[in-house]
């Protein structure tokens, strides 16, 4: 029997790992415990490439050695176990889990991704490598509203790869464009990758769903920045869209208004309205027209209103506290020094300030405050004993210019409180985003014929919808408006709603959708169960203590860390998913980052990043073969491997400048929460 490739290049792998581990015993002077855990830890890797269940694989390896470990004693193996098993199952975190995955589940089955694929190809239809870009960009948004790369990858496999083909593109190009879009949901909000970075490096989710959109951004655009360079440089991999694949039909309404789709909309549609003489055209028709132009012009109003009125509102905190002298600020006419100050003595010590200072009893009388006596006058104990203020103490003290009983009521009417209570002015950084907004409509307007506004449509009617649950979503968890899990919940509700929007919500969808949802849930609760035992049991057999006096050793430098460290984890996603990465090795990276110095937030980051190799590299490229299983014949598997190298190179750029420039992924955290 013939053994392909693949096969060969998996044993020549695991054998180096096998004579790697033995090499290392045979080497060392004396074998310790931390020496039987890198073997658990080579031959778990070993099992794991053979094809055996990766959860049932780090239970069992870890089971057995945790035997060994506690000199044979199965009671003590057993409570490790139950132990470990409680701890990931009473993790708050993972809850969100099925309830993105659910949410994805019914997003994919509202068959939304054929109306997002052309919509967003008709509008891009003059840019080079159009049908590319709108791959790109469909994935991008799809991969983020369901964060299943297998269902991606599946779907747009089916719908984009045969319509690339037919335009001439280059199949390696239309490969990797699939591939490198579908694994953006790997990076990309609600990510659950980063829910079990989160969950295991101890680093909040919330923080690593802020930090990742920008350079999931940055990515994407890489992509597209490439697709389109190449489309302009070498026209024959991706030649432009022909007339009749960027040809809209118009509804027959609309013909009679406007025969050629290049008529200018707007203009058109006011011509248009004449009362009963509109051309045969229901009034009601043509007033829904308007509306649908018009509405960019109406939210565009409606948000530069609110944003001004965002901008310009007075300072809540200020304006609350307008009459009282916050502490340790000294009233305008005082002297400069604040807060409570020692009272000047010629003598030292304490003694009893001058009269002539401070509160004082009332008169009898009550007719408001009066002059006190003077210096020299004597005092009735009552008076000399009341509540004075000692000179020179700047604390709480009646307003400067205040007169009678009107003191307390004109505190905050003076200069300081005119401030605090009035508005602010909008600041230059609202005026120039209006600017542009405002630009940008009026360019909008200036383009808009009837084939635009019917390309506008269908985007309201598919991206736009998934736009708006992706921004109640991650909106609501950046904003702390809601926890991950809660947040999960509302876009499982989204998904509902868009599946009834969509008429696609049967009985059949949501048996499927709780099906895969409970087998994925599943499938990543038992990894974490099996990388809790095996984490366990390598610490336990002290293998986390040897690799981190071996790496200590080296006396690396933080850049030579992380530059090692990455190496690592992109040679793992070779042989590995990243499921595996993220339960079997981030145990072993996480302690070692306070040594160097290194955030684990901007760590979990550029492992985000690195860890999308494990479904672009070659031989367990998952992305490969997911599209290999829906693509035509002549397509083969060597074809789509060379289309995703030129993506997997862009990953590594896009990996060096989120070194470069940690402000990337690091900003909107910052800015959010003040880390």
């Amino acid at each position: 029997m013939k053994i392909r490739k693949e096969l060969w290049f998996g044993f020549a792998l695991m054998a180096m790992i096998v004579l790697a581990a033995l090499s290392m015993l045979v080497s060392v002077e004396r074998i310790e415990r931390g020496h039987i855990g890198l073997l658990m830890l080579s031959l778990v890797v070993v099992a794991i490439m053979l094809g055996f269940p990766t959860a049932f694989t780090l239970m069992g390896m870890g089971m057995i050695f945790t035997w060994l470990a506690y000199n044979r004693n199965i009671t003590h193996t057993l409570d490790l176990m139950v132990q470990a098993a409680f701890k990931t199952m009473a993790n708050d975190v993972l809850i969100s889990i099925p309830l993105f995955v659910f949410m994805g589940y019914l997003v994919e089955r509202a068959n939304l991704i054929e109306r997002l694929f052309r919509s967003i190809h008709l509008s891009l239809a003059r840019l080079p490598g159009a049908l590319a870009v709108a791959t790109l960009v469909t994935c991008a948004v799809f991969a983020t509203a369901t964060g299943i790369v297998g269902a991606v990858v599946t779907l747009m496999g089916l719908l984009a790869l045969p319509a690339m083909l037919r335009a001439g593109y280059s199949t390696q190009v239309s490969a990797g464009a699939i591939t490198a879009g579908g694994c953006l949901g790997i990076l990309i909000p609600p990510s659950v990758l980063l829910i079990v970075y989160g969950a295991t490096a101890g680093v909040s989710v919330v923080q690593l769903y802020a930090g990742a959109f920008f350079p999931g951004l940055m990515l994407a655009g890489l992509y597209i920045v490439y697709v389109v360079a190449l489309a302009k440089i070498k026209p024959s991999l991706a030649p432009p869209l022909s007339a009749e694949d960027r040809y809209v039909p118009l509804p027959p309404l609309t013909q009679r208004i406007a025969p050629s789709g290049t008529a200018h909309a707007l203009g058109g549609l006011l011509a248009a309205l004449k009362g009963p003489r509109n051309r045969e055209v229901p009034t009601g028709y043509l007033l829904r027209q308007l509306g649908i132009a018009l509405s960019p012009a109406i939210v565009f109003a409606a948000v530069a209103i609110w944003g001004y009125g965002v901008a310009t509102a007075p300072n809540a905190q200020e304006d609350s506290a307008a009459g009282l002298v916050r502490m340790g600020d000294a009233p305008a006419a005082s002297s400069a020094s604040g807060g409570l100050a020692e009272p000047p003595s010629a003598e030292g010590g304490l003694r009893e300030p001058p009269s002539g200072s401070g509160l004082q009893e009332p008169p009898a009388e009550g007719a408001g405050l009066r002059e006190p006596p003077a210096e020299g006058d004597a005092q009735t104990p009552q008076t000399a004993q009341g509540v004075q203020e000692p000179p020179g103490a700047e604390g709480v003290k009646e307003p400067p210019g205040s007169e009678g009983s009107k003191a307390p009521v004109a505190a905050g009417n003076g200069e300081n409180g005119d401030a605090a209570g009035q508005a602010t002015e909008a600041s230059r950084g609202y005026w120039i985003t209006t600017a542009i907004a405002a630009a940008l409509l009026v360019l909008f307007y200036a383009l808009l014929s009837f084939a635009r506004l019917e390309i506008f449509k269908m985007l309201l009617t598919s991206f736009f919808p998934l736009v708006i649950l992706i921004l109640a979503v991650l909106g609501s968890i950046v904003m702390g408006l809601a926890t991950p899990t809660e947040a999960a919940a509302v876009g499982a509700l989204g998904g509902f709603l868009l599946a009834i929007a969509y008429r696609q919500l049967t009985f059949e969808v949501v048996k499927e959708s709780v099906f895969l949802t409970a087998k994925t849930s599943a499938m990543v609760c038992w990894l974490f169960v099996g990388s809790a035992i095996f984490s366990a049991a390598f610490a336990l057999l002290g293998g986390q203590e040897l690799v981190e006096r071996w790496v200590l050793s080296m006396n690396l430098t933080q850049v030579q860390f992380l530059l090692l460290s990455q190496v690592i984890i992109f040679v793992l996603g070779w042989p590995l998913e990243w499921t595996e990465i993220i339960v079997i090795f981030m145990p072993i990276f996480v302690p070692l980052l306070d040594n160097f110095g290194v955030d684990p937030l901007f760590f979990g980051l550029l492992v985000a990043l690195n860890l999308q190799t494990a479904f672009l590299s070659p031989p367990v490229a998952m992305a490969a073969f997911y599209l290999k299983g829906v693509s035509p014949p002549h397509v083969s598997l060597n074809q789509i491997f060379l289309g995703m190298l030129p993506f997997m190179g862009i990953q590594v750029i896009a990996i060096f400048l989120l070194y470069m420039f940690p402000q990337i992924g690091l900003w909107l955290p910052q800015l959010l929460y003040a880390r």
